[in-house]
């Protein structure tokens, strides 16, 4: 692959999830953690005033929104895999179901296919309730395998 990918070396000891977030630093602007880092982690979006889009309503500003479902997407994908480089987004679509209103906002990414230079993400942003999303987004990385990894089952 002839695309330069970012080591994750450059985002600092990557221990942990939320070790990967603090080397981010939009990450760290936006407020995103970890709220529980078990095989299909969550993050969360800490409320703050500045996160405000709509200051009527006041309602979540779309791009940080967007912004938060995708690190999901990114995180979940480092997370599970053995790749050594931060995936590079290939698109990425999302759905506004509700208002994200003033409050602490969960997301969680469900792997749909990972292949070994493409994974497809599924990612889902709620508020008080999984069931009630306020945010959906749906995205193809791409992934660059580690040399010494082994190749993928068939199917």
């Amino acid at each position: 692959m002839s695309e330069q990918f970012d080591p994750l070396s450059h985002f600092g000891e990557v221990a942990s999830l939320q070790a990967l977030l603090e080397g981010i630093p939009y990450a760290r602007l936006l407020g995103i953690g970890v709220a529980e880092e078990t095989d299909s982690p969550v993050l969360v979006l800490r409320f703050h005033d500045d996160l405000i889009g709509n200051v009527r309503l006041p309602a979540l500003h779309g791009g940080v929104i967007g912004a938060f479902l995708e690190t999901t997407a990114l995180v979940t994908l480092v997370w599970n895999s053995e790749s050594e480089y931060l995936p590079k987004t290939i698109d990425i679509t999302f759905e506004y179901l509700r208002s994200g209103r003033p409050r602490d906002t969960y997301a969680r990414a469900v792997i749909t296919k990972h292949g070994r230079r493409v994974a497809n993400v599924r990612v889902e942003a709620w508020q008080e309730d999984p069931a009630r999303p306020i945010a959906a987004a749906h995205g193809h990385f791409l992934i660059k395998p580690r040399e010494d990894a082994a190749p993928p089952r068939p199917g």
